[in-house]
């Protein structure tokens, strides 16, 4: 893999700012401000957005905010969904928006078990009862259902509260591999932890998206905004996080130094940006196969049709670049 430039490499790769005033862009992210939207907070607190002509408003999420529903409203520039089910339900209402980035290329999602109860692989979970949410069920659900034939009986209510699973040994949850294992270990457990992206779960994250008329009509402010969200993201992976760091304690005061740490330490030894195509695509990466793979495994749970026009989910004339590798010799 060619390694990832550090902080200070990075300004050398700045590329030509957006001319005349700064344009301004508003962004949307899937949740509280914490460790996962580190990149994007370290391109804003690092200038990165600014030298590119961007004025950048992040916009964190939360249970009572649905970003999607935003930015097909036109009140949110640019959203970034979770996963990949995002772009192609809004193809299957025919609601022109556009994938046009995956700043992770593996879905942090995981299932998590006591350690020493015979639950080390995703095989031992078939057929024993697992605590999942009910976006989950339409979500990865389907993936474990395809590849490891569990059933919808398995399914247990999870109400996003530790203390039923701490209070179980045999129990199972979801989770996302930055913070609720962390929970479990504070509490005196040791979790077994399955990272559903390392057995086959190809849904990006992390995924930016934006209208089909922004990308069309002003190309140039997609790809100021996407070229430094993959730089501020290599940053904040690989250089000083304490600037985004800041900023996220600000938006979201709840957050602590303990749980960014983590958080960023897990992003890091999981691959999760730099791996895969981003090996030699970039940071960003995105490819028509791996959209092609994701669509065919959950139309064949029957959640989109087999006719949907996929390709309609995303673009890959913003990424792709090699942006965040060092340059070839």
């Amino acid at each position: 893999m060619k390694p990832l430039l550090h902080a200070a490499a990075l300004l050398a790769l700045s590329l030509p700012a957006l001319a005349q005033a700064p344009v301004k862009l508003s962004f949307g992210t899937d949740w509280k401000a914490q460790a996962e939207h580190g990149g994007f907070y370290q391109a804003l607190a690092t200038g990165l957005y600014a030298q590119r002509g961007l004025e950048v408003t992040i916009r964190q999420g939360g249970p009572q905010v649905n970003h999607a529903q935003l930015l097909a409203a036109g009140k949110l520039d640019v959203n970034m969904a979770s996963n990949s089910f995002i772009p192609l339900n809004f193809v299957r209402e025919s609601i022109p928006m556009v994938a046009v980035a995956a700043l992770f290329q593996k879905d942090p999602q995981v299932l998590i078990a006591h350690a020493g109860q015979g639950n080390d692989s995703l095989e031992a979970l078939k057929g024993k009862p697992i605590m999942i949410g009910s976006d989950t069920r339409i979500g990865s659900w389907l993936f474990l259902k395809a590849r490891f034939g569990y059933a919808d009986a398995q399914i247990r209510p999870y109400t996003f509260n530790p203390a039923p699973f701490l209070a179980d040994k045999q129990a199972v949850q979801q989770g996302y591999l930055t913070s609720e294992p962390l929970t479990v270990q504070k509490a005196g457990a040791t979790p077994v932890v399955h990272l559903l992206a390392d057995r086959g779960y190809t849904s990006y994250a992390a995924v930016l998206q934006t209208s089909r008329k922004l990308a069309d009509e002003k190309p140039e402010v997609v790809q100021a905004f996407v070229d430094a969200s993959i730089l501020g993201w290599v940053s904040y992976l690989n250089g000083d996080p304490g600037p985004a760091n800041a900023l996220i304690k600000r938006d979201n005061p709840d957050m602590t130094d303990e749980l960014l740490t983590y958080g960023r330490d897990k992003l890091k030894a999981h691959g999760i940006v730099d791996s895969g195509d981003a090996k030699a695509l970039g940071v960003g990466a995105m490819t028509e196969t791996r959209w092609e793979e994701f669509f065919e495994l959950m139309a064949g749970q029957g959640l989109y049709p087999t006719d949907l026009d996929w390709k309609q989910a995303f673009t890959l004339r913003f990424v792709n670049r090699k942006l965040g590798l060092t340059p070839q010799k």
